[in-house]
């Protein structure tokens, strides 16, 4: 269990970040079409894993920008922003904001939020995805990875893209 906080209280999620040097998990999420993709489907590619409470929470919807602006600069990379948000959520916000350079996908139907350890425990936002980046080389091996502090605060950008270097 891995400590976040919301609004200065304590968020507990169910488990911990893979750690740097460790393998990323395999993992299933929902596409904005409502088809699966996993692994396999970035197999050879860089991946940042963007992990968020929700795509409508100024935080939330701050990060999905940023990473798509610096997405665009990234060789070989995949960004991939993934919250329990329906699919359809994702594909309208993504759709209104011209968001192109990142992929978006959702947790639900999936056991991705318990196998990355970023399902908040308890806390208003009990069930939902913690604030987090994991950074992984085209080998799957993970390069960073950040549990945000505060989850109305966002990640370190810099850090995730350093780690790419």
């Amino acid at each position: 269990m891995a400590l976040t906080h919301f609004q200065g209280n304590e968020a507990n999620t169910n488990g911990n970040l893979p750690e740097a040097g460790s393998t990323l998990p395999e993992f299933t999420l929902v596409g904005t079409d409502l088809k699966e993709l996993g692994n396999k489907d970035f197999a050879g590619k860089r991946l940042v894993l963007n992990i968020f409470p929700s795509i409508d929470t100024g935080v939330c919807a701050a990060s999905v920008r940023e990473f798509n602006q610096r997405a665009a600069a990234l060789d070989n990379t995949v960004v991939l922003c993934v919250s329990e948000d329906l699919p359809f959520a994702l594909a309208r916000f993504c759709g209104a904001e011209g968001i192109d350079n990142v992929v978006s996908a959702s947790g639900f139907r999936t056991s991705f939020a318990q196998d990355f350890g970023v399902q908040l425990q308890d806390s208003p936002l009990e069930g939902l995805m913690a604030r987090a980046v994991v950074v992984a080389d085209e080998n799957g091996a993970v390069l960073h990875a950040q549990l945000v502090e505060e989850i109305g605060t966002e990640p370190d950008y810099d850090a995730a893209v350093d780690a790419l270097a």
